[in-house]
This record gives C-alpha cells, sequence and structure tokens, in this order.
C-alpha cells in the first residue's frame, strides 16, 4: 500500500535535513528511514496523515509494534526515529503540536551480549584452511578483527593504505569519518602480510584495486559476504555461542577487560565517543566471573 503523500513529503524534507545538515552516518540514516517508512505505511493503512497523529495513536502505535514481535529495544528505536521527525515538523511549523512528547522515554533493558570464549576465539581463528588462498584470506580477517576491534563495515572498506607495517598500527576510518589508531601485534602482523604477498596480489594483479580485502572476483569484499564466511566457519568448528562479526568486537573489549586493560584505552580502540557505552564490556566481565565461580567453587551455588 503506497505512502500518503503528506508523508511522503514529509519523510523526504527530514532525510535531506539528516544528511545536509546533520550529516548523519549512512547506516543511522538508513535505520531512521526503515522506521519512518513502517510508520507511515501503519498511518497510511489506518487513513491518518502526519498533521493528524495525536499522543493516543502513538500510544496505539507502540502497542502495535509489541504486537509485531518487535523486541523492546527495537521499540525504543522506533520512538526515538518518530520522535525526532515530529521534533523537525514542529521546527520547520509543518505540524502545530508533537504527539510524541508524552510518550514516556521508556529504555528497554540491556542485554547482556553472549560473548566468545578465549577457547572459542582460538578455535574460530584456526578453522579456515591455510593451503586455500581464500581461506589464508579469512584466516587474516578474521585474526585482524579479533585484534582490532573493528566493525565489520570498518573492516570490509579498509584501503591498502591502512595498515602502516613499519609503525605496527592500524589506521581506521570510523563513525562520523573519525580516524583512530589501533596497534597490531606481531602474529596478526605476519597473517596479514602473508595474505598480502601470497593472496591479494593474485587477486588484483592489475593494482587496480584500493580495497584491502578483495573477494574471489577481485573487488571489494562485502559486509554480507564476510558474514557468510565467519557463520561458514563458526558451524564447522561445532561452536555453540552464537558467531557474528560484531561478536568478534565484543570478544575483542572483554578479553582486554578480563585481562585489566584500562577502559580508556579500550574506549579509543573500539571508536566509542561515550565512555559508557565502553563501560557495559566491564558488566560482561563481572558476569563471566561470576558464572565461573558458581559453577567450579565448592560455595558457588549457595
Amino acid at each position: 500500500m503506497p505512502l500518503s503523500a503528506a508523508f511522503d513529503a514529509a519523510l523526504e524534507a527530514f532525510d535531506a535535513h539528516l544528511r545536509v545538515e546533520r550529516r548523519v552516518a549512512r547506516n543511522t540514516l538508513y535505520a531512521y528511514r526503515a522506521d519512518l517508512l513502517r510508520f507511515g505505511e501503519w498511518l497510511d493503512g489506518i487513513g491518518v496523515e502526519p498533521t493528524a497523529v495525536t499522543h493516543p495513536l502513538m500510544s496505539d502505535y507502540v502497542v502495535h509494534l509489541d504486537a509485531e514481535g518487535l523486541d523492546p529495544r527495537s521499540i525504543a528505536r522506533h520512538r526515538t526515529s518518530i520522535r525526532q521527525l515530529f521534533k523537525f515538523l514542529i521546527q520547520e511549523d509543518l505540524v502545530k503540536t508533537d504527539p510524541t512528547r508524552l510518550l514516556s522515554p521508556q529504555r528497554p533493558s540491556r542485554r547482556l551480549p553472549d560473548v566468545l570464549s578465549e577457547a572459542e576465539v582460538a578455535l574460530l581463528l584456526t578453522t579456515p584452511d591455510p593451503l586455500d588462498p581464500l581461506g589464508l584470506r579469512d584466516r587474516a580477517m578474521l585474526e585482524l578483527m579479533y585484534a582490532t576491534g573493528l566493525r565489520v563495515s570498518e573492516l570490509v572498506k579498509l584501503p591498502l593504505s591502512a595498515w602502516h607495517h613499519e609503525a605496527g598500527f592500524l589506521r581506521v576510518r570510523g563513525k562520523g569519518s573519525k580516524e583512530r589508531v589501533i596497534p597490531l601485534g606481531r602474529t596478526t602482523a605476519e597473517r596479514l602480510a602473508r595474505y598480502l604477498v601470497e593472496v591479494r596480489a593474485g587477486l588484483d594483479p592489475g593494482l587496480g584495486q584500493r580495497s584491502l580485502f578483495l573477494s574471489r572476483q577481485g573487488k571489494a569484499m562485502s559486509r554480507q559476504n564476510f558474514w557468510l564466511r565467519i557463520t561458514h566457519y563458526a558451524r564447522a568448528a561445532d561452536i555453540r555461542t552464537p558467531v557474528t562479526p560484531h561478536g568478534l568486537r565484543h570478544a575483542f573489549a572483554t578479553h582486554l577487560v578480563e585481562h585489566d586493560a584500562d577502559l580508556r584505552a579500550v574506549q579509543a580502540m573500539l571508536g566509542h565517543a561515550d565512555i559508557a557505552t565502553t563501560q557495559i564490556y566491564t558488566h560482561i566481565a563481572r558476569s563471566r566471573l561470576q558464572a565461573v565461580h558458581k559453577k567450579h567453587h565448592p560455595r558457588g551455588t549457595g
């Protein structure tokens, strides 16, 4: 069912505002748009224009999202997206009242993510076949991701120039085009060097690609391709903990904190703007220690 012309126009204006004036990251822009398209389709289905949205209707929509099976975190994100839309519409004098102003700023409970153990990470990193060129590439990618805590989008977008071999660090451009520098250990550097010499040169004989990691076709690796590869290796290794690219980022941070790394240093390497975002890893580490104590200490079940 098509969106109403009024909502479509409001969404396009808001989209332009985010891109041009606020310069939000592309993934954030896509998230806003997906949430608001869903909201617009719901409004269209009940025959309501943006100017006629009321607080009771907003409450109905939250109930609708819950009935659709969305988890609390997703519902909270939708509420934020809609609240930002109406804030913009009021600033532009396109609507007179904000129907979201009475919605409580309810925050979802923060569930601690499942984190791979050090043994599981070691198993995952050694699963790709080093005698296979693509296996060698995948080993280098997995090793680099765990050694640096990169986001998968950052990993696949790394240019050749990102690795400063002699100085021993990686220069990464993350969210909001902010740069950060992450040190590389010897093992990771060796894996990366072997991939460059033995594999990448054959994937890009014309030296026309600037991306560090290339697919079988000699093009930049995609997020989807890497996701499929890591899922394949997790199954092959029979790892029971859920394994995702972001899971390696969680493992990187959690294992650093468990080994008493300074939280500010972890924040810098992860590229978090707010230390509060990084502090979740102290909770994860504490939770894991409690689980170990409960399982192995004679008084752990008391």
